[in-house]
């Protein structure tokens, strides 16, 4: 299928094409994105989380000035298949980054005191400003603020809404026109490293990848360190060590940060908040650099944590030799995803949670 064709293409459709690219929620719980995609009958209004939350964050940024024709392609696509209106919701201080995309879609331009939205009153493209307040970055708040939009205990689907992040729907985009499986993320490196990166990276790439790349070397990390993964706000303790730790694609950030901080600084559930317990103004890159590892294990679930989304099940075994973007495994029984090799190589392991690949770059036989 293709943007062009989305206006005559049935709901299952879509969604089907979105669990078959593999998308999942970037950051937050890593939900599989067709899940949303499959009530769009039950919706009228689409709100794009372009929070930028984190004060090391520049993905959302990044992409809506980088990409903001396909964005506009998208929405424009969205509105003739029948979304009523799209609402953006960047913070007022990051407009400079954002006027481009505010150009292109022809938005109406609500700040911070218009707000909420009546978006029932409005229709097409709205970019929404918000003040700089971390906990926007929350869906059911943002929706709140921006829209006026009370969820409780629901779901935004069971008010008209879905609500989706500015890389997911980059992912969104690039399944719907392209056919383009999700293979890459996009991840910072900060705390206790000599240099912040924005990186470019694919799904499954190690932690010691990273960590080499901010010039901290996984071999220097004290007893006294931990790994995080999420932003300073908002982030968890790694399920794994550092040496097994893969990125998955909801992996936004990892952090190196102090035991004793850490545990000064965790709260309900496990959440570590250190935004306070240290400077973050440093020197920032603001544009993603790739990175081409020499190996990757792809998980196969997402976010384990999430007992009703089932591990895609695997189509490949030890010592296949796998191509970029080919499917290595399907979705499993209920809410579940497919996954794709990142790279080109050789598998060199499958397990119950993911697949190991080693890039190859010998000729084929």
């Amino acid at each position: 299928m293709s943007l062009s064709q989305l206006g005559q293409m049935a709901v299952p459709t879509i969604a089907t094409t979105i669990q078959n690219a593999g998308v999942s929620g970037v950051g937050g719980a890593g939900f599989p994105t067709h899940a949303k995609w499959r009530r769009l009958d039950d919706v009228d209004h689409l709100l794009v989380n372009h929070q930028e939350s984190e004060p090391i964050y520049y993905m959302d940024r990044w992409l809506g000035r980088e990409r903001a024709h396909a964005f506009a392609a998208l929405f424009n696509a969205l509105l003739d298949s029948g979304f009523e209106t799209i609402v953006v919701t960047p913070k007022q201080k990051d407009r400079d980054w954002t006027r481009p995309l505010e150009r292109v879609t022809d938005a109406t331009v609500y700040l911070p005191a218009d707000l909420p939205v009546d978006a029932d009153d409005e229709s097409g493209v709205v970019f929404a400003y918000t003040d700089d307040q971390y906990k926007f970055g929350m869906e059911s708040v943002l929706l709140n603020v921006a829209t006026g939009t009370v969820v409780g205990q629901d779901l935004p689907m069971d008010h008209g809404w879905i609500v989706q992040n500015t890389e997911t729907l980059w992912n969104v985009y690039r399944a719907l026109d392209r056919g383009a499986p999700t293979t890459r993320t996009y991840v910072h490196v900060a705390g206790n490293v000599p240099r912040h990166r924005f990186l470019d990276v694919p799904v499954g790439t190690r932690a010691a990848d990273l960590l080499d790349a901010a010039g901290r070397p996984i071999g220097s990390l004290s007893d006294t360190e931990v790994l995080l993964h999420g932003g300073p706000g908002w982030s968890f303790r790694t399920d794994t060590t550092p040496e097994e730790f893969r990125v998955s694609k909801r992996t936004n950030a990892v952090l190196v940060m102090d035991r004793e901080v850490v545990a000064a600084n965790t709260y309900g559930e496990g959440r570590i908040d250190v935004l306070d317990a240290r400077d973050w103004d440093d020197d920032h890159e603001t544009e993603p650099t790739r990175l081409a590892p020499d190996a990757v294990g792809v998980p196969l679930v997402t976010n384990p944590a999430i007992d009703i989304v089932a591990p895609g099940e695997p189509l490949v075994s030890s010592g296949d030799r796998v191509e970029k973007r080919e499917m290595i495994a399907t979705p499993g029984d209920g809410i579940s995803n497919a996954h794709h090799a990142p790279i080109d190589g050789i598998v060199t392991d499958v397990t119950d949670t993911r697949v190991d690949i080693r890039a190859d770059v010998c000729p084929v036989d």
